[in-house]
């Protein structure tokens, strides 16, 4: 049995993506990224010269990159960091490019931006201002499946 050829227009182009920051769709995104890290502890086995692993738990880390437009940083956290306080968020990453085998949608919640950038630029350079974050909770929406 051979492989099945996959027509390379099929591969999604990230420039069909998209993301709403509590509900709200932004405009200006560059990149997003939201990815899983899997904790685990060592088990060592009685007899056994190999090390076992067991899952202890998740965290959830990823990077909001806008193109420098607006201040989002300074006006989503600025304010509420002086005054001692910070609000979760919740994000949704879309990637759907209409020559694809479906669309991807992702929900990050509890999402805690970790900095911001008060101020950065270099002459004759195109501005983003990256917002990395943490995240608590997450849900797939919508995923492409193997047919």
């Amino acid at each position: 049995m051979g492989k099945t050829k996959i027509p390379s227009n099929r591969q999604i182009n990230g420039t069909h993506g998209s993301v709403w920051l509590d509900g709200e769709k932004l405009a200006d995104v560059e990149s997003f990224e939201a990815k899983i890290s899997i904790n685990y502890e060592d088990v060592s086995m009685a007899e056994d010269l190999g090390t076992h692993k067991k899952m202890t738990g998740w965290s959830g880390e990823g990077t909001l990159t806008l193109k420098k437009v607006y201040s989002t940083g300074i006006t989503l956290l600025a304010k509420n960091l002086k005054e001692g306080k910070m609000p979760t968020m919740n994000i949704v990453g879309k990637l759907a490019d209409p020559d694809a085998f479906g669309s991807e949608r992702v929900s990050v919640e509890e999402v805690t931006f970790t900095e911001f950038l008060l101020m950065k630029f270099a002459q004759k350079e195109l501005q983003t201002e990256e917002l990395p974050f943490a995240f608590a909770d997450f849900n797939p929406i919508d995923t492409i499946e193997r047919t």
